[in-house]
Formats: C-alpha cells, sequence, structure tokens
C-alpha cells in the first residue's frame, strides 16, 4: 500500500512543476523582456524557469550600474557582469545594459572626489565608458546611456545632478558619443519616468533628442519606463509614444509595472489608498495591460519596436513595495509566482 502511495505521488509534484501558461515570448513579434537581480534569481529555480519560459531579453536591476562596477578608483569588478553574459549566452537571450550613466546610481566616492577636482569628472566617465562598453562590446545589445536626466517633473534638465553641476548639459551627448565609440553597433538609449504622462518633461525630452539627431549625435532609442497608474488615461500615452516615434528611433518600454495606489515620486512617498486587491481590480488591471501592449503596437512601427520590458514581473519581487513603503499589485504574476489576470491581458495584447 505505501508503495502504491509513493509511486502515485511523484507524477503529481512533477505536474506541480510544470509552467501551464502560455510563453510570452513565444506570441510576440519583438522581445519581451524583465529586469532581475542576478544572485537572487539564481538561487531560485521556479523563477529560472519562469524567465526562461517568458523571456527573451534580460536587464539587470542593480547588477550592471555603476556603483556595482567601481567601487572605488581604479577598482573594476567585471565578475557578475561576467556571469550574466554567460547566462544570457547560453539561454539565447538579448542583453540589455541598464545604466551607464545616472545620478542615483553614482558611488559616493566619485561625487566627492568631482566636487573636489571638477575636471577629473569627465575623464572619469570617458575612461568608464569606454572601459565597460568596450570590454562587452558586441555582446551587450543596447544600452540605457544616461537614465532619468531630467527633471523628476516639469520642464529641464536635473541640475541638483553631480553630472550636470560639473559638465552642464553636454554630459549627455558626451555620454551617447563615447559609449558609441567604444561599440558602434550598440543601440544607445536615453530613458525617463513620466515622460508618457508629462507633457512639459516629454517636450524637454522631445526638443533634446531632435537636437541631438539634427547635430548627428548617435542615439538610437528613446526608452519609456512606463511606470504607469491605472488611472493614467491611454490618450495621452498613445500621444506621446506615437510623437516619439515620429523621430525615428527604437522604443522600448523599458521598466514597465501598473499600479493601483499613487506616490509623489519619492522614496517613501507611497499614498495607500487601497489597502486590498479585489477582483474587480485584478480585472481592470488585465485590461489596462491588454490596452498598453496594443497603443504600443498600433503607435510604434514594428522597425522601430525595440520590446517591452518589465521592471520585475511578479509581485514578491516588486520594486514599488520596498522603495514607496506601501502594497501594492503592479505585475503579472502574484507574490507566489502564479499568473495574474493581467497576465492574461497581456498575452491577449500579444495575440490580438
Amino acid at each position: 500500500m505505501y508503495k502504491i502511495l509513493f509511486f502515485l505521488l511523484i507524477p503529481i509534484i512533477t505536474i506541480s512543476q510544470e509552467i501551464s501558461e502560455p510563453s510570452l515570448k513565444k506570441h510576440s513579434e519583438f522581445p519581451i523582456g524583465t529586469s532581475i537581480r542576478f544572485v537572487e534569481f539564481m538561487k531560485d529555480k521556479k523563477l529560472k524557469k519562469l524567465q526562461k519560459h517568458h523571456f527573451d531579453s534580460y536587464t539587470a536591476g542593480n547588477d550592471m550600474k555603476m556603483y556595482q562596477i567601481v567601487t572605488r578608483e581604479g577598482n573594476y569588478n567585471w565578475a557578475r557582469v561576467d556571469s550574466i553574459i554567460n547566462y544570457t549566452t547560453l539561454n539565447n537571450q538579448r542583453l540589455f545594459g541598464h545604466t551607464l550613466i545616472w545620478h542615483s546610481a553614482t558611488p559616493k566616492w566619485v561625487e566627492k572626489k568631482a566636487m573636489s577636482n571638477p575636471q577629473w569628472l569627465e575623464k572619469f566617465m570617458k575612461e568608464y565608458i569606454n572601459k565597460y562598453v568596450g570590454r562587452y562590446k558586441g555582446k551587450v545589445d543596447g544600452w540605457d546611456v544616461v537614465n532619468e536626466g531630467l527633471n523628476t517633473k516639469g520642464s529641464g534638465f536635473r541640475e541638483e545632478s553631480i553630472w550636470y553641476k560639473t559638465m552642464g548639459k553636454k554630459y549627455i551627448e558626451k555620454a551617447f558619443k563615447y559609449a558609441h565609440k567604444a561599440d558602434p553597433k550598440a543601440k544607445l538609449f536615453y530613458n525617463d519616468f513620466n515622460i508618457e504622462r508629462d507633457t512639459l518633461k516629454f517636450n524637454s525630452m522631445m526638443k533634446m533628442i531632435e537636437d541631438f539627431l539634427e547635430r548627428d549625435v548617435p542615439i538610437s532609442g528613446i526608452g519609456f519606463q512606463m511606470h504607469i497608474r491605472m488611472d493614467i488615461p491611454n490618450e495621452i500615452i498613445e500621444y506621446t509614444l506615437k510623437r516619439a516615434a515620429s523621430t525615428g528611433l527604437q522604443i522600448h518600454l523599458s521598466e514597465v509595472d501598473i499600479i493601483f495606489n499613487s506616490h509623489d515620486d519619492s522614496k517613501g512617498g507611497g499614498i495607500q489608498t487601497y489597502n486590498n486587491l479585489t477582483t474587480e481590480m485584478l480585472n481592470e488591471q488585465a485590461i489596462k495591460y491588454e490596452e498598453l501592449v496594443n497603443i504600443y503596437k498600433k503607435t510604434v512601427p514594428k522597425s522601430q519596436q525595440y520590446g517591452i520590458t518589465f521592471w520585475g514581473f511578479n509581485d514578491r519581487d516588486t520594486w514599488i513595495n520596498r522603495f514607496f513603503k506601501i502594497k501594492d499589485w503592479p505585475c503579472i504574476y502574484d507574490e507566489k509566482l502564479n499568473p495574474k489576470p493581467a497576465f492574461y491581458g497581456f498575452l491577449n495584447g500579444l495575440k490580438n
């Protein structure tokens, strides 16, 4: 009797480990990606299985940012990026580099030295980009060259950034030129948040992009982070994507998630309006995900569709709750790594 029960249990366990939902990448005409924190990811068998099943593009969450690469002057740490390269190569996935220059990822030692020796910062930036992009030439498909160089809200540049304070707005185009020289075939993106709905910020970006194109600054694409709320009108998203696509550049929805609650864009600035997740909310979120895919497909020509990347694809690991200090459910998988209605809404958008 015990032996019979033992053999009966084996197939049940095996079945529970299989992924029954359709593969997103197999139903998409453009790459589908997600951000990953490599160390935690490599320890989680189910997460790895889901990532391989659904995604053909890999973006590092924090592992490729400056504070991880150059912890102190002259000391470059390549080991983790090398491991990521090995993983994406083995699994035939595109690696997207996030990010080269970002004020929030700039190590304190860099800021301190730049304040005492402003002329040093540009030399450092040139050396950093040349070494980094050059080392992975032909292995990293594209880079967020500069991330969030504009003000959080409204028009203008982020003037409090050490990069802007030291080098002025020219630091952005110089970063693109250095990256292009290090790898002429890599796709180079400017990436930012709220540009899909803050028209003042969007217009500042477009003015910069159009100026770059007129002067042949080597830029390949625009990254819309697309951290959106449920109440963001589809019409404004469609308008900004269509205008951005009119440049002829690649368009990447680079950090997608859709929240129910709100925040003021600052750390700890979450506003908890919804404390519990209802069936109605889940279904509305599914519709919003489907609509987002449809807008992308409708407004961005196929040749310019660099792809859609989730900023973490499950509610267990979402950055939203940690950063804004709220409880939300922004992703297509839940905390137990099961697909939500949002998953099927996104899938339907890919299929339509």
